[in-house]
């Protein structure tokens, strides 16, 4: 069976919502759908705690949001990107609250703005410590008032249809029935969010997965800067789960096993408004992940069933501040640890947060292939170079999920209709799906077995600090685990919600967004941002002041190249944090 829109959109969270609300106002003629495979406000967007970064300040501009963006990503963002982003934020953030999002106030009734790591300005807009369900939440009811979006919910898309380097629409499964189908449109845009779960310890949700990145990657599109992994440096032990960066905003303490705010020992203290010895907790996640792992060095951390931690102290704030700005906190740790912030202390350690790299596009999300699109965590425009700032990535859904929406209808406006020839993909696709997964009879391997083989060989190859030894291990690894995958079995043959089958192929694609981050890392032979080779522990302009692109070859194999930093008008500095 075929159904047909102009525009399609895989993924409903912040970017895609955003996406199709932009394409609806730019051409109401056009016929959108989004597909999601989940609910989309079971989305990783609402997950978002802290706040998302505006300049509306006073003592604020737009030229200082955008030299902490460049600086904080290691000189590595296309800064005209930026220039654009920082300008365009604002509004998105200021259309939202038209839209109904309950940002919090000052007394006064001015839009309140709290500090965020790497951000010399409060810039920070909150809606408590809830701000991407709030936003999430109303990006879906404002959606909703146009009739011409349709959902497809619990959708899987399994592949991109492409002819003659043109996107034509793809090949999903519903969950509900298991039954295959084509979807024709004229332009794609991909919001599929991150692939945390490629590690094993992660802030991200089950479904980050890297979808997106995999159906772009093997229908042909590069990636980009796929080495650059962001860790969260106060993450839960046991579940992962986010202590939100607000928590240090509003003055938490980092402090060792011996109650030592230990920070204060690295070049990490953001210049800041705020007293000294409260700015250096917000310095960039980058630094603060690496400050960690040089206390685990020291014997200067805690032990636990879980790994090395700190703790995380917030007893000084009072209960009052914790349950009027941080009250999601308070909620996590009674939940998830039984402890209770406003008397005792939280443990903490980093944790795989957020890919900086990702589908490679221009300014307006468009990839190398004609008609398809990317916004969100997915694509890398890029922003955040080798490491991003909290509090970016929320308005980067916005800015660039509408930026994409309105490419993505000019070009669906005069684009053809798909050709004959993509009816055999897709054929080709059913078989694939049935032949090589649900009914494959000669299969041995299990999914869980490979999973959990494949994210400890990325965390020891492609963790905190790096080695190429340790890269290209991996890189054969993995290379090893994708031969059995050939072999993986899926017991249950079922169609309504086969769980397994999901598991499977999103394992498929994890292997995939897997090996590029780990050949990506093996290339850039420096030390930038996120990215920390203790072979190579200097930053190497001359050579590396470029993004890595990775492509997929016809055989299966992968190959790399590198495409030139824009630089408007800040050349590249040192990155110092002063004490």
């Amino acid at each position: 069976m075929t159904v047909s829109h102009d525009v399609l959109l895989v993924g409903g969270g912040g970017a895609g919502l955003r996406a199709a609300i932009a394409i609806a106002e730019a051409n109401p003629r056009l016929r959108v759908a989004v597909v999601s495979k989940v609910y989309p406000m079971r989305s990783h967007t609402v997950s978002a705690e802290g706040g998302a970064a505006g300049a509306i300040a006073a003592d604020d501009s737009l030229d200082e949001h955008a030299y902490d963006t460049v600086s904080g990503s290691d000189w590595l963002c296309d800064q005209d990107a930026v220039e654009a982003f920082v300008d365009e934020a604002p509004r998105e953030l200021l259309q939202l609250e038209h839209w109904g999002c309950p940002w919090s106030r000052e007394p006064d009734g001015h839009v309140a703005v709290r500090a965020f790591g790497g951000m010399k300005k409060m810039r920070t807009w909150f809606a408590a410590d809830k701000t991407g369900f709030h936003m999430l939440h109303t990006l879906f009811q404002t959606s909703l008032k146009y009739d011409e979006v349709v959902r497809y919910d619990e959708w899987f898309v399994t592949k991109l249809l492409v002819d003659d380097g043109r996107v034509h629409g793809v090949v999903a499964v519903d969950l509900m029935t298991g039954r295959v189908e084509t979807i024709t449109a004229k332009a794609v845009i991909l919001c599929t969010g991150g692939c945390g779960k490629v590690f094993p310890f992660t802030t991200n949700a089950s479904i980050s997965t890297g979808d997106g990145m995999a159906l772009a990657y093997r229908a042909g599109a590069p990636l980009k800067d796929m080495e650059f992994v962001q860790y969260h440096p106060t993450g839960l032990p046991f579940t992962g789960i986010l202590i939100t960066e607000a928590a240090r905003a509003e003055g938490g303490w980092m402090l060792n096993k011996d109650g030592y705010r230990y920070l204060q020992d690295y070049d990490l203290g953001t210049p800041s408004p705020t007293p000294v010895l409260r700015s250096m907790e917000l310095g960039p996640r980058d630094r603060l992940s690496q400050a960690f792992v040089h206390e685990v060095e020291k014997g200067r951390v805690t032990d636990s069933p879980w790994g090395p931690i700190v703790h995380l102290d917030l007893r000084h704030l009072g209960q009052q501040l914790i349950d009027t700005k941080l009250p999601f906190v308070r909620e996590l740790c009674l939940k998830y640890e039984n402890i209770d912030p406003v008397t005792e202390l939280i443990p903490v350690r980093p944790v795989v947060h957020y890919m900086m790299g990702g589908v490679h596009t221009d300014i307006d999300g468009a990839t190398p292939i004609g008609g398809l699109y990317a916004a969100g965590e997915v694509a890398c425009v890029s922003i955040n170079g080798a490491n991003r700032l909290g509090s970016n990535s929320l308005p980067e859904c916005l800015v660039f999920g509408a930026r994409a929406g309105r490419a993505a209808a000019e070009y669906a406006a005069t684009a053809g209709d798909p050709p004959a020839a993509i009816e055999a993909q897709a054929a080709d696709e059913v078989r694939r799906l049935e032949r090589d997964l649900l009914h494959k009879t000669d299969g041995h391997e299990q999914v869980s077995v490979i999973r959990e083989e494949m994210q400890q060989t990325v965390e020891d190859s492609a963790g905190i600090f790096r080695t190429g030894e340790a890269l290209a291990k991996g890189v054969d690894t993995l290379r090893e685990l994708q031969q059995r995958f050939g072999h993986v079995a899926v017991a249950d043959t079922s169609r309504t919600f086969n769980t397994e089958l999901v598991a499977a192929l999103e394992l498929e694609n994890m292997l995939d967004v897997a090996e590029c981050i780990v050949q990506s890392g093996l290339w850039r032979e420096e030390s930038r941002g996120a990215h920390q080779r203790t072979d190579f522990p200097a930053r190497d302009d001359e050579r590396y002041l470029a993004h890595s692109l990775i492509h997929r070859n016809p055989d299966e194999s992968s190959r790399l190249d590198s495409l030139p930093v824009t630089i408007t008008r800040w050349p590249p500095g040192e990155r110092t944090y002063g004490k």
